[in-house]
Parts: structure tokens; C-alpha cells; sequence
């Protein structure tokens, strides 16, 4: 027999379940009643529950069982202080819009006055805008961390790093350089350069870098925009790379891989990462889990933010 507490926790996380996929997965009620082999008039009763009780207000405040041991078990394999896991969605292609948006909740919850911020870029950061509640903190910088394009473009670090400072209110640094420049000695002159020299310094002193990860798949972010070519993209898997932060080219244990777009790569170097007290690593996604482990190892990331399937994935490969 099945007792009153055990069925009641099961109960909410049905209730639970059944507000993602209306919410935030976008699912119709027809849908979710096939998918979680329910009737439509338990799924309407249900959403309206939780409408009333506090469960769904901007976002969900309740969690999944499933989804809080994962956390535990991430935060002790991996030495973090705090892993956010997120449902993974039943479409794939929404892994970056989901785990983005528990990146801006997360943010608008921990966000104080008079913080240094650097920031990366990707889906899943630009994702994680919308999410961010719109307020002014007092005294807030922030730095990117990387180069932009040299056309105007919604995923470009510039783009990313604007609109997020113009959300929290704070004074926003770009990186006056494209992500690649064309040859190592290039980059090196760009690096020397005072202004620049000056933006990575502020960089090394923020109190916290918020950073994703890119697979070494031809749709990431990077091969996606037309930043390398084919051919870069075999040779980095020939060196060893398992996917990219911050544009540099991680092998499996975190070190780079000896590739040309390493040395031209104008962006703050993911091991200095270690120096910030809380490095925020988020990104989902199972085709990403031996990236994440790389930028894990070599970045010494306090707090984690994927979804649930990369997470039981990252637990289990440890």
C-alpha cells in the first residue's frame, strides 16, 4: 500500500511536470496529457492548480525529485557549491532555451550592487536574457570576455554583453577585436595593447564570469556563424578537441590542443578563469558532456546549470 506522504510527493511531481510542459516547454494540454498518459481534464484541473497555489508564478518555483538528487550528486562529483538541473526538454533544440532560462532566474536571484561581471556568449546566454529581471543595481560593470563579429548579428559577444548590461543597469567593455584575428602575430600585437591589456585585467578581478560551452558539432555556435571552416573543424578533432570556451579549443582533460585558432583567439584565457571566485558554467545538451567536463577541469567552476540527462550523463562518466 502505497502511504499518504509518498503518494502526495508523487502527486507533485506530476503537478510539477505537467507546469514545465505548458509553461516553459510551450506543449498544449492535449500534448501533455498523451505525453504523461493523463486525461486533458487532469491537466486543466492540475494547471489551475498551480496557478492558485504559488507553483506557477513568473517562473516555477517547485522542482523536480529527480532533477535535486542530480544536483547533490553533481556538487559532490565535480566539487561545485551550488548545480541548477532543469528538465531536458523532448526536443533538443530547446536544451539552450530551457537551461538559459534557469541562467536568468538563477542571475536575477544572485545578482548584487557593485559587482564585476565578465560574461562569455552562446545560445544559451542569449537565452537567458529574457529571464533577467529588469532592475538597476548600483556600481555594476560588465566585461566580455571575448571578441565579437565583424557584422552586426543577435549571437555576437557584443550583442550578448549590451543587452545584458543594459538589463541590470551596469556599465558594459567590449573586446575591440574580431574572436579570431588572422594570425597569431596579430592577435599578439592587438593583446599588447593598453586599452585591451586594461579590459582583461578588470576581467581577471570580476566576481563572477558567466560562461557556456560550444560541442565540436558543424551546427555550435562558433562553425554556425562561418568563424572556421571545415577543415578546422577536422584538424581540431585530429588534435584531440572535444568542443571550445570562450573560442579556445579544449581536449578531454581541459588543456588545449595545439591548433592555429588557439593562438589567435582573442579572449580571456579559460585556466585564468580559475582566479574569479565563482566561474557560472552553463550549457546542456549530452553532445556537450565531454566539453563540459574539459571547462569543469580547467576552469575549477563553482556553479553548474544543464539539464537533467547531461547531468545524469556527467554523473555517471564522473
Amino acid at each position: 500500500m502505497i502511504s499518504k506522504d509518498v503518494s502526495a510527493r508523487q502527486e507533485d511531481q506530476l503537478s510539477t511536470r505537467i507546469a514545465w510542459l505548458y509553461y516553459v516547454e510551450g506543449l498544449t494540454q492535449e500534448q501533455i496529457a498523451r505525453r504523461l498518459h493523463q486525461n486533458r481534464v487532469k491537466v486543466l484541473r492540475t494547471l489551475a492548480a498551480c496557478r492558485q497555489d504559488g507553483t506557477v508564478q513568473i517562473r516555477i518555483n517547485s522542482k523536480l525529485a529527480e532533477c535535486l538528487a542530480l544536483e547533490r550528486k553533481l556538487e559532490k562529483t565535480f566539487g561545485l557549491t551550488e548545480a541548477v538541473v532543469v528538465p531536458t526538454p523532448a526536443n533538443p533544440k530547446q536544451v539552450s532555451a530551457i537551461v538559459g532560462n534557469a541562467l536568468g532566474a538563477w542571475l536575477s536571484d544572485r545578482l548584487q550592487s557593485r559587482q564585476t561581471i565578465g560574461v562569455g556568449w552562446g545560445r544559451t546566454l542569449q537565452a537567458s536574457l529574457s529571464a533577467i529581471d529588469k532592475r538597476a543595481w548600483k556600481g555594476q560593470t560588465v566585461v566580455s570576455l571575448l571578441g565579437g563579429l565583424t557584422r552586426a548579428h543577435a549571437m555576437s559577444p557584443f550583442e550578448f554583453a549590451w543587452r545584458f548590461s543594459n538589463i541590470i543597469g551596469a556599465d558594459c567593455y567590449y573586446v575591440s577585436a574580431p574572436v579570431y584575428t588572422s594570425d597569431s602575430a596579430t592577435r599578439d600585437s592587438l593583446m599588447a595593447q593598453k586599452g585591451l591589456r586594461e579590459l582583461f585585467e578588470k576581467a581577471a578581478t570580476a566576481d563572477i564570469a558567466v560562461v557556456s560551452v560550444g560541442a565540436l558539432t558543424d551546427d555550435s555556435t562558433i562553425p554556425d556563424l562561418g568563424l572556421v571552416e571545415r577543415e578546422d573543424l577536422d584538424a581540431l578533432r585530429a588534435s584531440g578537441a572535444v568542443g571550445d570556451l570562450l573560442g579556445h579549443y579544449l581536449k578531454a582533460d581541459g588543456s588545449l590542443v595545439d591548433h592555429r585558432l588557439n593562438r589567435c583567439v582573442m579572449a580571456f584565457e579559460p585556466r585564468r578563469l580559475r582566479r574569479i571566485r565563482n566561474v557560472v558554467l552553463a550549457s546542456g545538451g549530452t553532445e556537450k558532456v565531454l566539453i563540459l567536463k574539459a571547462a569543469l577541469a580547467t576552469t575549477q567552476a563553482k556553479t553548474l546549470l544543464t539539464d537533467e540527462k547531461t547531468a545524469a550523463r556527467l554523473v555517471r562518466e564522473g
